[in-house]
């Protein structure tokens, strides 16, 4: 039996020889991070070449906040029958597409919950009203556990849901839902929501319609470093199996838990998750996904010093400026960042800023107005 080495390890990573789960999980308890930081960045010049970090502008529009998905670190969900329920209705979402259009935004990231009684006509015939008033608009919407819950709901397999809502003006499918890709954690921790298997299935679907998506990991809660690990090779094992025609998934984009109110930490979970362990974990990734091109920095929920330090650990990307983010926030991440300061904090750490669209394609820098940005987040922020 080879004994585990550091040094062999990393050799093979720099080769984009996939890792195993024992070798993965030997790294995380054993490499010094200084090493994981540099193997990490030598891998980004390999996936991403040049000296450019990307950025987007973006709206995160929640379609509702009714869900049955039970999970107990979000602090956003509510009841069918709760007071605070409410459905988006059309005219909040033609306000905050031209208010998002405003700031040079072109997507919307529509997050659902698992809703009991929207069944597929809602959401096609919301993308399809979305699409015709706003036909540039792009459509980064719901996720597998949506796309399961739905199909469940119509008694359609996932390939069918996916091609009535891609017919309709889906665009992409964010990676959300994910948490951790291991039935032991996802029974704890979102009893109501569909298993690892069929988060995975849906992406396969995804994948073999060309659809776009992007994978996630939420961490530092009940999961061990083992089933972390584990997560990420089920990513890299999906990925290999996409179609060459497939971009599959194009960004990886974990964060840590975000406990403030949460059930969770009413249970004595806390997130642990150290700055140091964050930049671990983001340059293991990049060791780990050999075949998914952008890993994703999430200033949102480490802030933008630990985001600046990740973009030299394997990290080529710090997401979007988030004009509008509700779940996250409502479980104690307050970071707040405009287009000005994501290129200064891009800029401070000696690399080149470069907007950028879903699938990665670099587009040019609009014209927006930064003080009526500033001043709708400041009257934004006051109101919570």
């Amino acid at each position: 039996m080879m004994v585990l080495s550091t040094n062999r390890i990393l050799e093979k990573s720099l080769n984009l020889e996939p890792i195993t789960l024992e070798e993965g999980l030997f790294l995380f308890e054993n490499a010094p991070l200084n090493e994981l930081i540099f193997v990490g960045n030598q891998l980004r010049t390999i996936h991403v070449p040049g000296n450019k970090v990307t950025w987007q502008i973006d709206r995160n529009v929640n379609i509702t906040n009714v869900c049955v998905a039970g999970c107990k670190f979000c602090n956003f969900h509510c009841g069918l029958r709760d007071g605070n329920a409410y459905i988006t209705t059309l005219d909040e979402y033609r306000a905050k597409i031209r208010e998002m259009f405003s700031f040079g935004g072109e997507q919307l990231l529509l997050q659902g919950g698992l809703h009991p009684k929207l069944g597929l006509d809602f959401y096609t015939q919301l993308f399809r009203a979305i699409k015709e008033e706003f036909p540039n608009v792009k459509l980064h919407a719901l996720g597998p556990p949506e796309i399961a819950h739905i199909a469940k709901i119509e008694k359609l397999n996932y390939r069918e849901v996916l091609v009535k809502l891609m017919e309709s003006g889906l665009d992409s499918l964010p990676g959300g839902g994910a948490e951790i890709l291991v039935d032991r954690v996802r029974k704890l921790l979102s009893p109501g929501k569909p298993d690892s298997q069929a988060w995975l299935d849906v992406m396969a679907e995804a994948h073999q319609l060309g659809l776009l998506t992007t994978a996630t990991m939420m961490f530092g809660h009940i999961e061990t470093p083992a089933e972390r690990i584990e997560h990420l090779i089920k990513y890299r094992e999906l990925q290999s199996r996409k179609p060459n025609n497939s971009v599959g998934f194009s960004a990886f984009i974990p964060w840590p838990f975000q406990d403030k109110g949460t059930e969770l930490e009413k249970m004595g979970v806390k997130n642990t998750t150290t700055a140091a362990e964050y930049i671990r974990m983001i340059a293991l990734s990049r060791i780990i996904l050999n075949n998914i091109t952008h890993i994703q920095a999430s200033w949102l929920t480490v802030g933008i010093e630990t985001a600046q330090l990740c973009l030299h650990a394997g990290a080529d990307d710090l997401g979007s400026i988030m004009i509008e983010e509700n779940v996250v926030s409502s479980a104690g991440s307050f970071n707040k960042m405009d287009a000005y300061g994501i290129q200064k904090a891009i800029s401070e750490a000696g690399f080149e800023p470069q907007l950028r669209n879903q699938a990665y394609e670099y587009i040019p820098f609009p014209e927006v107005d930064f003080e009526k940005m500033i001043n709708a987040s400041n009257q934004k922020n006051n109101l919570e």
